[in-house]
Formats: structure tokens, sequence, C-alpha cells
């Protein structure tokens, strides 16, 4: 039973939300809600539309719950009903204001650092950047729509920054609109409060060029995925170009099998991690940009162990030459590990043995593991089982006797010997020591 009237529960049911939601949620989502009438079985409460409806639902029903009596299917007892569209007398000019809608494009907020001369090409991005060059050299006649996918940080928005750039650059008559997917849901809310959808619908459905940033925010999202599924399909009859990112490839976005289907119409291209010397290159062209001189050894340091996210290495950049300027100090790797040890990425420990060193130095050098336990002394097979000893000396909490009989039988001052001459090498073989670095990487992986 409510003991107070529908209007005081849910003004106290708003009291409570007011403190968990931002001020902009709260206006976009519940301040448009009015209440109608209510009694002993529930509340009757007027929304804008059905995303209202479905949003209250969907993040707010146990409180609601807790507010309002319950049906006897677990539910709150509330009637939604849509508020009534008040039609109003379009003026007989309405037709000649159309074209104004449609030129009148807000500017293209597009970052300046994200262009095709400053995106570094290497193995693992090179195709996807061919893709994006074509559709930004011929828009709708290359690949339609583009599909850019891959992990955090890896340049999928600067590729489609990039497109936005040449393509107000070099074919200026086009209408170009970039957005991420959250202020496409954000424009749509807006314009369906304010009863303009019509109007929105005009804009986008009038564009040549449409970029989208982070589609995987439309899943579990199914009213706002139809419309932007209507707007997808509108553009691709109209023979516009349409590029979409997202951190998975379509098939494994919880989208509609409609949605998933139109997206994989065109090109599905794969920005994957880049390999160690691009990260370098990266590196050193970001520092570059900055008017920051960074020695390679120290670039390929910290890229050996930052290798996740671009972003990374750029933020790395930032506080290195920042606390090297503010402290004085030269750019060492010692300095950078102190400085970026909170940004390293270390792969968890776990029980090594011998036996996986023999195998992870015998991949890397290109021989058999049978070889290094052998008696062979060739150069070729006595230097790679000098670096298996050293790396089982620094890596495994045995006894130099245990260690060394893993080796053939060895004797300790063998493993010693090798530890001491590999020690001392690695401090002047810049070669020697990225190859002692794999080595820890893959059997720490």
């Amino acid at each position: 039973m409510l003991t107070k009237t529908p209007q005081e529960t849910w003004s106290q049911f708003l009291e409570l939300i007011g403190e968990r939601c931002s001020a902009t949620e709260f206006e976009n989502w519940f301040a448009p809600i009015r209440v109608l009438e209510g009694g002993d079985d529930g509340i009757c409460l007027e929304v804008p539309n059905i995303f209202v409806q479905e949003y209250l639902l969907d993040n707010y029903k146990k409180d609601l719950c807790s507010f309002f009596p319950l049906k006897s299917c677990g539910e709150p007892a509330i009637k939604f009903f849509l508020a009534e569209v008040k039609k109003k007398v379009e003026p007989v000019q309405e037709p000649v204001s159309l074209p104004q809608i449609e030129t009148n494009l807000p500017d293209i907020k597009l970052n300046p650092f994200y262009t095709f001369p400053n995106f570094i090409e290497g193995p693992t991005n090179q195709f996807v950047k061919s893709a994006a060059m074509g559709v930004a050299n011929r828009p709708s006649k290359s690949y339609n729509p583009l599909f850019i996918h891959g992990g955090v940080g890896l340049g999928k928005t600067h590729l489609l920054h990039a497109i936005g750039h040449y393509i107000r650059e070099h074919h200026k008559k086009l209408r170009v609109h970039c957005i991420t997917t959250e202020g496409f849901i954000n424009d749509l809310v807006d314009n369906l409060r304010n009863k303009s959808i019509d109007k929105m619908k005009r804009f986008y459905r009038s564009l040549d060029v449409l970029l989208v940033d982070d589609i995987q925010f439309l899943q579990s999202r199914l009213n706002f995925e139809e419309e932007f599924c209507n707007t997808f399909e509108s553009l691709i009859n109209q023979s516009k170009q349409i590029v979409i990112t997202s951190d998975k490839p379509p098939g494994q976005l919880k989208l509609s099998e409609r949605m998933i289907a139109r997206m994989e119409w065109g090109l599905v291209a794969n920005i994957g991690v880049p390999d160690l010397e691009t990260r370098v290159a990266i590196l050193q062209h970001k520092a570059e940009q900055k008017g920051f001189r960074i020695p390679q050894k120290v670039a390929f340091f910290i890229a050996e162990h930052i290798y996740h996210n671009v972003r990374q290495l750029e933020g790395a950049i930032n506080r290195l030459g920042a606390y090297c300027r503010l402290m004085g100090l030269d750019v060492t790797e010692e300095t950078a590990e102190k400085t970026l040890s909170e940004l390293f990425q270390y792969a968890p420990h776990k029980k090594i043995s011998v036996e996986n060193i023999l195998k992870s130095v015998a991949a890397i050098f290109g021989v058999r593991v049978s070889d290094l336990k052998s008696t062979s002394r060739t150069k070729d097979v006595a230097f790679p089982r000098q670096v298996a000893m050293y790396l089982a000396k620094e890596m495994i909490n045995e006894s130099l006797m245990r260690l060394s009989s893993a080796f053939g039988g060895k004797t300790h001052s063998t493993l010693l010997h090798a530890w001491k001459k590999i020690a001392g090498q690695v401090e002047k073989d810049e070669t020697l020591r990225r190859q002692i670095d794999m080595a820890r990487r893959n059997l720490e992986a």
C-alpha cells in the first residue's frame, strides 16, 4: 500500500536518484517524466518516448521495486504512457528551410595530430592504413562500409580522424560528420526530448561521409541500434561513405543480426599490436613532435616494456620528457625505469625450469635442445648454451650444483664461468640484451 501520494513517492525516488547520477543524466532521463495518477495498486508515469521507459526499467528496477508496490510477477506496478506529440502548424515556407539544415553542419571536431603523415606504419597496421587511405581518396568508391577493429590505444580513432582530415582537405564539397557512438545516442535522446527527431534524421541522412567511433557502446540498446541501423541503410543506399571503429569484429558484438550483416557488407580490417621496431619508431616520432630527443637505446628499453597500448607510449614520452627537463637529467635507461616503472607491463611470475629455459633459448638462436645439452663446443652451440646457463642462474633459485647438472652434467664452475661471461657481454652488446629480454618475456608469458 502506498502511504503517500504518488507524486510524493515519486519525488522521494527522484531525491535518491539525484544523489547517484550526474546532472546531465538526470536532466536527460528523469526530468521529462511526469506523474499522472496512481492508487493502491501502483503509479502512472508519462514518459516522452519509449527510450526513457526502457532506460528506467533497465537501470533502476531494483530501486523502483523498493518505492512502489509489486505485481504478482515481481515487476514494479507502474503504468507508462507516452506523451502525446503536439502537432505544430508548419508554415508554408518550411520546405525552403530544408537546404539550410543540410548545409549548416557543425564543425568537425577532429584531433589536429591524427593525420595520415603522423600515423606510424608497421606490419600489423599496414593493411588497415592502406584501406583507410583508399576510402579517404575515393569516398564510397573503395570499401563501404569500412569497419576497423582492434584493442584499446592501437590507432583506430587516429585513422578515423585521418580519413576526416583528408576528405575535408581534398574533397571540400563533401559533407563529413565524425561522432562517437555515445555522442550519437545523446544526440538522439536530445532530439527525442525536444521533439525534433525529424530534423536529426534529415541532418544525418544528408551527409556524404559518416565516421563513427566505438560502435561497441551500441550493444544492448535495441531502440538506439534500430535508429542507427536505419541511418546506416539510408546512407548506404545513397552510396554515401561510412567508416566504423570497434574493439571487436562485427560477429563478436552483441548486436542484431541485421546490424552485424550491414557492417560486414564492406571491408572488415583489423589493427594489431605494433611490433617492437614499430613501437620504437612511434616513440621517437612522438618525442620529435614534442621537441624531445630520446636515444635509440632508451627507446628500445621503453618499447620492450610497454607493448599493448600505443597511447601509453605517448604518455610515457610526456612523463619522461617532463621529468628530465624539470630535474635537469639526461635521458637514460635508469631514468626511464625510475620514471615509468608503473607503466611497464610485466607478465605474472610462474615457476620456471631449466627445461623451459633451454626451449626458449633454442628457439631464439635456432638450435636444438639436445645440442645445448650435448658436449659440442662449436660456437653456434656453445654460446646459446652459455646464455641458457646465465638465465638459469638469474631466474631459478637453486644451487649451482643442481642447475649445472641439468645441462648434460656440466660442473658448477662451468655454469659460473658462463654467467660471468654473458653478464659482462650483455652490458656492451645491444643485440644480445634484446635476445635475453625476449627469452625472459617468453618464459614469463
